[in-house]
């Protein structure tokens, strides 16, 4: 039966990037909340690593670890995922439990590993995924900053085993002693998996096109260029390698001063992007679905550029940015703009630049229908 995987964010405590709802944290199991609120009492007291069992990739059954992208050690954040459906309760049962995970992200998802670093089951056991020093593929936005680590699957409403939890609790030590996870890292985003093995047709629906500001509310100058006449075949990702904005008012002025600069300075018709990101999260209507861009010769005609506002290079955009580009990308293809199977490529792909930064090049690789 085909499967399909998909996370629900519950939130993100420090940092801001995620609004942190009472509700939410009422929903977590309270063996997560005491977890995570006492795993910095075990680091000053150096917790103990032997109080979990390590079974290897490959005594599980996995075979050799196809990722290769690396992690630069030690990551900040901890992302801690929940998977229903994977419920085990011995070696034997979690080890085939977790082959049948394996497969699916390799041949259903064309993944080139387990999307985890590691899983604890409820035996108490640590089962090796990527492993310590390569980027898995759990949470988007995030791979390679952090490390991902994963519960097997609990009945609805119960928590972990007590074992699992004093293995999570040691690996999450272990991880922070070896140099692996930063003594300081993000309180962890807990991301629960949520009906993650069911048939392909019960996936969940698709998300509402993402909030655009319209051209004319950011008061754009009036001009002309050339129409797309046919469907978009490719997703162009671009930075616009100047300031970024994180307030809407900011970054409403910073579309504005864009737009001058291509128009009277470069002498183009009109902004030389379809839609711009702002780190607030919101999208800008630059020449929108139906006008050529001007920054990818050759492809104008047949992509979407969206840019994000800033330089990449070193630090990625935030969350609400990434965020808000996947959404419009879907939306594009929802609304017939853009064609199912589309490629995605960064903007260095095609032209000689530095575009769109090597940290935001790093991140869009994990994305859907990318193509070096």
């Amino acid at each position: 039966m085909l499967l399909w995987l998909c996370v629900l964010a519950l939130g993100l405590r420090a940092r801001g990037d995620f609004p942190w709802d009472e509700t939410q944290a009422r929903d977590l199991s309270e063996g997560l909340q005491d977890l995570f609120g006492n795993i910095s009492h075990l680091i000053e007291k150096g917790y103990p690593t032997d109080v979990f069992t390590m079974v290897s990739h490959k005594e599980w059954g996995g075979e050799a670890v196809g990722c290769s992208t690396p992690l630069t050690m030690p990551v900040d954040f901890l992302v801690t995922h929940h998977v229903p459906g994977l419920e085990c309760h011995n070696q034997t049962m979690c080890s085939q439990r977790l082959w049948k995970l394996w497969a699916h992200h390799m041949h259903n998802n064309s993944w080139c590993d387990m999307a985890y670093n590691f899983l604890v089951g409820d035996d108490g056991r640590v089962y090796e995924g990527v492993g310590w020093n390569v980027q898995g593929m759990h949470t988007q936005g995030y791979n390679n900053i952090s490390l991902g680590f994963a519960f097997f699957g609990t009945k609805e409403g119960h928590s972990p085993s007590p074992a699992a939890l004093s293995a999570m609790e040691g690996l999450i030590s272990y991880a922070v002693q070896k140099g692996h996870l930063s003594s300081k890292y993000v309180q962890p985003l807990l991301v629960k998996g949520e009906n993650c093995l069911l048939p392909l047709q019960k996936a969940s629906p698709k998300k509402a096109c993402s909030n655009i500001i319209p051209w004319s509310a950011w008061e754009a100058r009036e001009t002309h260029c050339p129409k797309m006449n046919l469907l978009a075949k490719y997703v162009i990702i671009i930075h616009t390698a100047g300031k970024t904005c994180i307030m809407s008012d900011e970054c409403c002025l910073l579309v504005q001063d864009i737009q001058s600069f291509f128009i009277d300075r470069l002498n183009s018709c009109d902004i030389g992007y379809n839609f711009l990101v702002g780190q607030d999260g919101v999208i800008y209507e630059g020449v929108g679905w139906n006008v050529q861009g001007s920054r990818a010769p050759g492809y104008n005609d047949i992509a979407l550029g969206i840019a994000f506002m800033g330089t990449f290079l070193g630090t990625p955009p935030n969350t609400a940015a990434l965020e808000a580009a996947q959404n419009l990308i879907q939306c594009a293809v929802d609304k017939g703009y853009l064609i199912p199977n589309y490629l995605l490529v960064g903007h260095s792909d095609i032209v000689n630049t530095l575009s769109p930064g090597q940290a935001l090049y790093n991140i869009i690789k994990a994305w859907p229908h990318f193509k070096h």
